[in-house]
């Protein structure tokens, strides 16, 4: 259990709820209690984080958003999984959606099978190579979220420098893929949005990271969990399941 260290970045939400900032170590374990503990596991989770971020892509896109043009950047990981589960919510509500994934030959179990639902859907999944071909309204980024490695390279690489070079709008899921989670650097190419949606608890690298708006999306976790991890955490949802932040 921990608490915000003095001067620690902080959030607010509209109705004035602070939500301390967690260190990616931090959210590992948040995680990790939830899945091995608590609950959820890991699909309730991230079928959570993807219906909020397809709520938020839509509130983007704003009225007639079924006629705009999504594409939907994946990796192989949970990120991963969550933009893959927007995309086909987006299809399932007849959006015109696109899934690029950056290295499909290693998805992990679970964003594995939420391809294989998405395949059901009328949504195209369509080669990273191919990618360029596509003109969006909107890009959605579930690239890397928190688990950076170094500089993004390869295909990620490419499609975050596409992503950037397309000029529509780009929604980035959990933490924009390239920065840092923990310190907000960036050692490589990143991608740069106008909205972020953050899961469960805001990191503490998105305080001096290029988010555009920032939300924080719930995606089922138990209070208790939370307090675990973090002893001062107040429910900061109130009757949503996504909510704005800012910084203080």
């Amino acid at each position: 259990m921990s608490r915000p260290a003095q001067g620690a970045p902080q959030f607010v939400t509209g109705f004035g709820v602070k939500v301390p900032a967690v260190t990616t170590d931090q959210m590992r374990d948040l995680d990790r209690i939830a899945m091995e503990e608590t609950g959820p596991n890991l699909f309730q989770m991230m079928e959570n984080a993807g219906r909020s971020l397809a709520q938020v892509a839509m509130d983007m896109l704003g009225r007639g958003w079924q006629a705009a043009r999504i594409v939907v950047l994946a990796g192989p990981g949970g990120n991963g999984g969550g933009g893959i589960c927007a995309a086909r919510h987006l299809a399932n509500h007849r959006g015109r959606v696109a899934l690029g994934l950056s290295d499909p030959d290693r998805l992990r179990d679970v964003p594995a099978m939420q391809r294989k639902i998405f395949h059901q859907t009328q949504g195209q999944e369509i080669e990273g190579s191919r990618i360029a071909g596509q003109r969006p309204d909107l890009v959605v980024d579930a690239l890397i979220g928190y688990s950076l490695r170094g500089a993004p390279a390869g295909m990620a690489a490419d499609l975050i420098r596409w992503a950037n070079g397309t000029g529509a709008p780009i929604l980035a899921l959990d933490v924009p893929s390239g920065i840092d989670s923990t310190t907000g650097e960036a050692p490589g190419e990143t991608i740069k949005p106008q909205r972020t949606m953050t899961l469960a608890l805001p990191k503490t690298g998105l305080f001096r990271a290029d988010t555009g708006d920032l939300f924080l999306a719930d995606i089922g976790i138990p209070e208790g969990a939370y307090r675990r991890v973090v002893a001062t955490y107040v429910p900061p949802f109130e009757d949503r399941f996504w909510v704005s932040l800012t910084r203080r």
